[in-house]
């Protein structure tokens, strides 16, 4: 297989900062998604199912294991990017029911025009903000709520409280999910307390993350799987045990301990999240 030239890469700007589309010389038909230099996206769009950045992998196997396999399933998605993980539903659970709610709509427009996904009217993409998107949001409306996002590297403190997350229980089933990828560092102040929150309205959860982020040793991603029955966590665990790089599942007592009496944040202490070090990004993932 030839390598991608470098002159294919696309850059423009768009509503939240400048966006970057280059091409994986490792994979034809592969793009990773820069926004202001941070890491947004990797897909593939021979392949949906390839997925390249480990948490992505962790919220698909969330996705895999809370339902029969191939089950379609209601799905809304908080946060766009390049669409990885809707095209990974819609490649593994025909005929689910997607919402994907994107902020910035020259993104939006990007990547609909650089990386077109497969047209299916089950899958529509609106641009809003988030948790206005919710809030308009019938009750009872999703089996599976997905939270992705991030305004300069940090997910918006509005997204952040409990206020936020008693919208999120509101529109998801009674035996619906909550995944949310979670950015942090030592000492992992604002996990511990996202945890703490959403545990709140959707009791019953688990985390999944590398064993050196989870002992708080280096910033990374943290996948927090939520909701008001036990999750699967002997699958989760073996998933993440057998990844590229292998990741650790916290639940139960392990998970309590984690969260060690943080407290839940509510709209008037809210803050964004926790800033990646400087530099982070500057290796590609």
């Amino acid at each position: 297989m030839g390598r991608r030239r470098d002159t294919e890469r696309v850059t423009e700007q768009v509503d939240t900062g400048l966006a970057e589309l280059t091409p994986d010389p490792d994979r034809p038909g592969s793009w990773t998604l820069m926004l202001d230099g941070a890491p947004q996206s990797h897909v593939d769009l021979n392949d949906p199912t390839h997925l390249e950045f480990e948490y992505v992998r962790r919220l698909a196997a969330a996705f895999d294991l809370i339902a029969p396999a191939g089950a379609p399933l209601r799905v809304l998605h908080l946060g766009g990017g390049a669409l990885t993980l809707p095209r990974y539903v819609a490649a593994t659970r025909p005929g689910s029911a997607q919402r994907v709610v994107e902020v910035d709509a020259a993104l939006v427009d990007l990547v609909r025009r650089a990386l077109p996904w497969r047209a299916d009217a089950r899958l529509k993409v609106r641009v809003d903000d988030a948790r206005a998107a919710l809030t308009s949001t019938r009750d009872d409306s999703y089996d599976v709520v997905v939270a992705d996002v991030f305004a300069g590297a940090r997910t918006p403190a509005r997204l952040t409280s409990v206020q936020y997350a008693a919208e999120v229980a509101r529109v998801l089933r009674p035996g619906g999910w909550y995944l949310a990828n979670l950015a942090d560092g030592p000492p992992l102040r604002y996990a511990r307390g996202q945890v703490a929150t959403v545990r709140t309205v959707l009791p019953r959860g688990c985390l999944v993350a590398d064993a050196a982020v989870l002992r708080g040793r280096r910033y990374g991603n943290l996948v927090l799987v939520a909701g008001r029955q036990e999750p699967p966590v002997a699958e989760l665990t073996r998933r993440a045990a057998g990844d590229w790089f292998p990741g650790r599942v916290l639940a139960g007592a392990d998970l309590d301990h984690f969260v060690g009496g943080a407290p839940a944040v509510h709209d008037e202490q809210a803050t964004d999240s926790t800033p990646p070090p400087s530099g982070i990004f500057s290796v590609r993932r």
